[in-house]
């Protein structure tokens, strides 16, 4: 299967994964995908990793559609607004704000390491 230059028209499961890593664009979605999932607490489940697809893809399309609109061309304003909708509700279930990780402390840290005193 050849490699995607950017990501398809049309949601497709596994488009983040058949970008063409060294285009910019899946640079850009790769770092976007690592920064939610380091906002979620990292070590997402696969349901999670998921949803973080379906919001990035949701994402990259409504700013697509937002640079044709600031380029004077024709835009479907109500799939824009389903998109804008989909993508509010995806990040709400994912949820708004950053989740801390669980850190050991400096003495279970150390007793791990073998260096405790």
């Amino acid at each position: 299967m050849a490699k995607l230059k950017a990501p398809p028209r049309q949601f497709e499961p596994q488009w983040l994964t058949a970008l063409d890593g060294r285009t910019a664009v899946a640079q850009e979605m790769r770092r976007r995908f690592d920064e939610v999932s380091a906002d979620l607490g990292g070590d997402l489940s696969y349901l999670t990793r998921s949803l973080v697809s379906r919001y990035l893809w949701q994402e990259f399309w409504i700013q697509t559609q937002e640079q044709a609109l600031a380029e004077g061309q024709e835009v479907d304003i109500g799939r824009y607004t389903q998109a804008v909708n989909a993508a509010s509700g995806l990040a709400a279930k994912l949820g708004l704000e950053r989740k801390a990780r669980d850190v050991p402390s400096l003495s279970d840290y150390l007793a791990a390491k073998g260096g405790s005193r």
